[in-house]
């Protein structure tokens, strides 16, 4: 991973703005405890255990997608706030799940830097996959086409999935639907047919999935993972998120224009 912070434009993405909004508050020691479509729903901070520190957070993440700050602004407004409330560095803390009393990393500007992009990322991801289901959308453009970022940071794998075309419907979107990582900037744009010979495309084949053995460090449950995808990030959170979070962000007002929402996930840094 490269440090290079997302620089956003001051014009606010509403949907996504909405959706993390939406969102509820959820306690967990460590990220493998909520597991990949809770996140559709619930904001959390790994080893955060009180209200108002979590709050504190989600406000900062808040406010800096409506006002258009960079992660440099972010951090500088956050971090005496949670330098004051004692959630910084390294700390002896109780495990909540086990008990156990260790030196855990609390609040660092590497933490903050996974906060700020993964919620941001996310978010845009959600209202851009909203703005393309819609019916008046679907209907004229029924096709997606995954996009990488093809420079030098970017997945292998995903410069390999790079101009596969299928249909908007197809169920590969449901677990390779961006962001498929830490700090993934792929993305996915909707087509019809028109475009797609216009540009020399075809809808592609599904591309062959390797599932590869991942362990829950917290739970010691097996499961299998796409290759190029993270372990956590299989699914599709525009899709997975639940009733009240769908409402609201569904009602909010345009989403971002497409040229915003490309130039936010390019400057991440990494996919």
């Amino acid at each position: 991973m490269i440090d290079q912070a997302l620089d956003i434009t001051p014009l606010p993405p509403e949907k996504a703005i909405a959706w993390f909004t939406a969102k509820g508050f959820q306690f967990s020691w460590d990220w493998a405890e909520m597991w990949q479509e809770v996140h559709a729903s619930k904001f959390t901070v790994a080893k955060v255990t009180k209200a108002d520190i979590l709050q504190d957070i989600f406000d900062a993440v808040k406010k800096a997608m409506a006002d258009g700050t960079t992660f440099e602004q972010f951090k500088k407004d956050l971090i005496p706030t949670l330098q004051q409330k004692g959630w910084w560095g390294k700390q002896e803390a109780i495990d909540t799940a086990t008990g156990e009393m260790s030196i855990v990393q609390l609040g660092s500007q590497y933490r903050l830097k996974t906060i700020f992009n993964v919620n941001i990322q996310t978010s845009l991801q959600v209202g851009h996959y909203q703005a393309m289901t819609d019916p008046d959308v679907l209907k004229a453009r029924p096709f997606w086409r995954y996009s990488a970022v093809m420079d030098a940071h970017t997945r292998p794998i995903h410069k390999f999935w790079n101009g596969t075309v299928l249909p908007a419907d197809s169920p590969w979107w449901d677990t390779h639907y961006p962001p498929n990582g830490w700090n993934c900037r792929c993305m996915v744009v909707s087509m019809s047919m028109r475009e797609i010979q216009r540009d020399g495309l075809k809808i592609s084949d599904m591309p062959a999935e390797n599932l590869r053995p991942w362990t829950n460090p917290k739970t010691g449950k097996v499961l299998y993972v796409p290759d190029g995808i993270d372990p956590g990030w299989a699914y599709n959170p525009g899709k997975d998120q639940v009733g009240h979070a769908l409402a609201v962000a569904k009602d909010s007002a345009t989403s971002m224009p497409k040229e915003l929402s490309w130039k936010l996930l390019k400057d991440l840094g990494e996919a």
